[in-house]
């Protein structure tokens, strides 16, 4: 079975409400309507009801089942404006700028998961990355336990011989430019547990480099190294079966051949079905070109790390992609708990309010 359809299939069990701030946008009312239609959950759009209901009459877009909530009409607005004052506060942030800010969808929807009023959110296919990064890292914060937010995408390529039957994962493509040491052990950590959340098998973890095992000489060639072993440490830590190495070339990583003549004696041997990138441009660059040029199936950018399950999307996304992760944020928010123990168990401002 093709990696989205099993994610499907097991969303379906254990429905989800997964809020799309970007209500009038065409490839989100088509994602709404699929994920509805296909016993989901529940698909929340945020934006002007009319504004909505017209374009999706345009477009022939069946809205049963689908809720819709102008964040200027709600009830909640006051209480969400009230909460983000409280949180910001030290921030000089003053109640009619937070009421401003929660007129705005992105800022609505990340109340809403903050305040268990949702399940997931899901944005960005309008809006560049900013726009959808500082609403929930004001708002939802790090889970407990945990240091770093970052993101993955999750790409899905015909030629079953990559990855784990042609899934691969691969971090950090959207949201830290450079990770130090410690940041890039987290962001493999927690590429790995989610790996192992959604295909159930042990994930062969690759720290990419432009050096193979010391094949070059380089304080970048360090850090990678450092990382892989703090990551294996880290992984132990929490109990989570991965395999880790590192520095190792990309075709080192994906290519068993290739592996043999490199590093023979390697952890991975080419089978790396989760791929962390030194920095931010690499993994940007790498994974648009694996998307386009291999015709491959990309789900992200799914956050990691933060209290609610959550996903910014890019621009460049259709209707199928924004459903393919929408599910996978339903599927994380199933047992979030087991990914991110404690999280979710606090409400925004709730220490300061009390």
């Amino acid at each position: 079975m093709r990696f989205i359809a099993s994610v499907i299939e097991k969303l379906q069990r254990h429905p989800k409400r997964i809020v799309f701030p970007e209500g009038t946008e065409p490839r989100i009312l088509q994602a709404a309507r699929q994920f509805y239609s296909l016993r989901l959950g529940a698909p929340i759009l945020l934006g002007d009801r009319t504004r909505v209901k017209e374009t999706a009459a345009a477009l022939n877009i069946s809205l049963e089942g689908v809720r819709i909530i102008n964040p200027a009409e709600s009830e909640d607005l006051d209480n969400f404006a009230h909460r983000f004052e409280v949180l910001r506060r030290s921030k000089g942030l003053k109640t009619p700028e937070a009421r401003e800010a929660m007129l705005q969808p992105n800022y609505f929807g990340a109340m809403m998961v903050a305040m268990h009023q949702a399940d997931g959110f899901v944005s960005g296919a309008t809006v560049v990355g900013n726009g959808v990064l500082r609403p929930l890292f004001q708002i939802i914060k790090v889970a407990p336990q945990t240091t770093t937010a970052s993101s993955c995408l999750i790409m899905e390529v015909e030629d079953s011989r990559f990855g784990q039957d042609g899934v691969l994962f691969m971090a950090d493509c959207g949201v830290i430019f450079e990770p130090d040491v410690e940041q890039l052990a987290d962001i493999a950590v927690s590429t790995a547990q989610l790996a192992h959340h959604l295909l159930g098998q042990r994930p062969r973890v690759a720290l990419l480099s432009f050096s193979t095992k010391g094949s070059s000489s380089h304080p970048s060639v360090g850090k990678i190294q450092a990382a892989a072993a703090l990551a294996q440490q880290k992984a132990l830590e929490k109990n989570l079966e991965a395999d880790f190495d590192g520095e190792l070339q990309v075709d080192a990583a994906i290519v068993p051949e290739i592996a043999a003549r490199k590093v023979p004696e390697g952890k991975i041997r080419g089978t790396a079905s989760v791929l962390i990138f030194p920095d931010l441009n690499s993994g940007n660059i790498a994974s648009k070109l694996v998307r386009h040029m291999a015709r491959a199936n990309a789900y992200g950018q799914v956050l990691l790390g933060l209290d609610r399950p959550a996903a910014d999307v890019s621009r460049g996304s259709n209707a199928h992609d924004i459903l393919g992760v929408a599910a996978i944020v339903g599927v994380k928010a199933i047992d979030y708990e087991l990914l991110y123990p404690g999280a979710g168990r606090k409400l925004p401002g709730e220490e300061v309010m009390i």
